[in-house]
């Protein structure tokens, strides 16, 4: 049975969360650890809290704790893989990619991040891979547009890269700033249609 007084701290420290006070949700988050430290969602939850505090190794910790109980839990994986990636751990997120992808091959969220893994390790025909099966389920989705822009820029496919790039701009404003910030798109700049794209 879930208990009703840890449910009410549990959603005092989600409300703290979400209002980007991290630390004092991680208090929260500990107050019903020390009652029950196989409390899932609490140790998720706190990992996560720790990770938005750049704490990568502690927040990892937390999902390792959580993943002795739920082995299978994505919820945990994910935000493993994420906090890996953040912390420039390419490799051992890379691997739990994989072994989700193995059971669930359409695993957007998932595929999401390899894709920006194998960006980072400079795989980028691999990465294009994973854009294209979740542009498959969403055509329309700005940030894999992006990254597909991106990748096919650091093979020096212009043209692929800046019809890729005005299609993300056209799902945001924001994909035009971001563009111009690139470090991606540095042999672009002075494209004539780069620069009307970012103008």
């Amino acid at each position: 049975m879930t208990d009703p007084k840890i449910n009410s701290i549990l959603d005092e420290g989600n409300r703290l969360f979400l209002q980007g006070k991290f630390q004092q949700a991680i208090t929260y988050y500990d107050k019903i650890l020390d009652v029950d430290p196989k409390h899932i969602s609490s140790l998720n939850n706190k990992g996560y809290a720790l990770s938005k505090l750049k704490d990568f190794t502690n927040a990892i910790k937390c999902y390792d704790i959580g993943l002795q109980i739920c082995p299978e839990d994505l919820s945990l994986l994910i935000n493993k893989i994420s906090s890996f990636r953040k912390q420039g751990s390419l490799i051992e997120a890379l691997s739990i990619c994989d072994d989700i992808l193995k059971n669930n091959p359409n695993y957007n969220i998932v595929l999401y991040h390899k894709e920006r893994i194998l960006f980072s390790m400079k795989k980028y025909e691999e990465s294009i891979s994973c854009c294209n099966c979740i542009l498959k389920d969403y055509p329309n989705n700005g940030d894999v547009l992006f990254d597909k822009a991106s990748n096919f820029a650091m093979l020096s496919n212009f043209d692929d890269a800046l019809n890729l790039l005005e299609h993300a701009i056209l799902q945001g404003i924001q994909y035009k700033i971001k563009a111009k910030k690139s470090k991606s798109f540095e042999k672009l700049l002075d494209n004539v249609k780069f620069q009307n794209l970012i103008s």
